[in-house]
């Protein structure tokens, strides 16, 4: 779905990423790892249009889409969470929701003035929607809370819940776990299974608990310096001697590899 071709940005005479290359595969929960620092964030930026790649080709369903900015990209399906929820933190859950969709009939002026009933009609689809997701994500009981005063763990479901807002085709979810208790993880792990499962969606997730990637994803990538270490089953990475260097250094790596459940654990 995704195809990423020698991708290069550099930062001044910093390669944050160094000649990537890879695909993610349409229906795939797709895993991307690697030590802090190894460009994957930037890479993120760079497919969702954040940041301009120096060089480099991004594909999505055979699209050339290199470049275009993240509202354009989000009009095709393309959405980007971040490390830190980036919550309407005034408004209530609902109304965070309500708010995604682009386009809405009370957006001009000319509908505010004499389109009032079509836009109290849109409204109230939107709201129907809203509710949807929040049941889907058990956070009803949430609906009229202040999004400012959700815990980490709830502001990651609800930027969850606003992808489902809209006709997602892939959604890169970058460290959803950072800050999130292990039951809330479990709680985004499970959405994030059924999501991909029962409205097929496509997924790329930055994270640096291993055993959360090895629990949803289909395959992973690794990267390292800016550049893709290895790519496989979440299992054929855990024991991937590169890799295992690439966290641990050199004079732990031969430890991790004669204990493989501890090296799990510790990527």
């Amino acid at each position: 779905m995704i195809v990423v071709q020698d991708m290069i940005k550099r930062f001044g005479g910093f390669h944050a990423v160094d000649g990537v290359s890879l695909e993610i595969a349409q229906g795939e929960i797709t895993g991307l790892i690697g030590p802090n620092g190894a460009g994957k964030s930037t890479l993120f930026n760079l497919i969702a249009g954040v940041h301009q790649p120096t060089s480099g080709r991004v594909t999505m369903a055979g699209e050339d889409i290199t470049g275009l900015p993240p509202h354009v990209l989000f009009s095709k399906g393309l959405l980007r969470t971040f490390q830190i929820a980036h919550e309407f933190s005034s408004m209530t859950v609902l109304e965070n929701l309500m708010m995604v969709p682009g386009n809405q009939q009370g957006e001009t002026l000319w509908n505010a003035w004499f389109r009032r009933g079509a836009i109290a009609q849109e409204e109230r689809r939107l709201r129907d929607k809203a509710e949807g997701v929040l049941d889907f994500l058990t956070l009803s009981h949430l609906r009229d809370e202040k999004a400012g005063n959700l815990s980490g763990g709830q502001k990651k479901l609800v930027e969850l819940g606003r992808t489902m807002m809209v006709d997602a085709k892939i959604v890169f979810l970058d460290e959803v776990g950072a800050g999130v208790n292990r039951t809330l993880l479990k709680t985004i792990g499970e959405a994030i299974v059924r999501l991909n499962k029962e409205r097929g969606y496509t997924f790329c997730v930055i994270e640096h608990d291993m055993d959360f990637i090895a629990r949803l994803c289909h395959s992973v990538i690794v990267m390292a310096q800016g550049k893709v270490l290895a790519t496989g089953a979440p299992d054929e990475i855990i024991r991937n001697e590169q890799v295992i260097e690439a966290y641990l250094g050199t004079g732990l790596k031969n430890r991790a590899l004669a204990q493989p459940e501890t090296a799990a654990l510790t990527l």
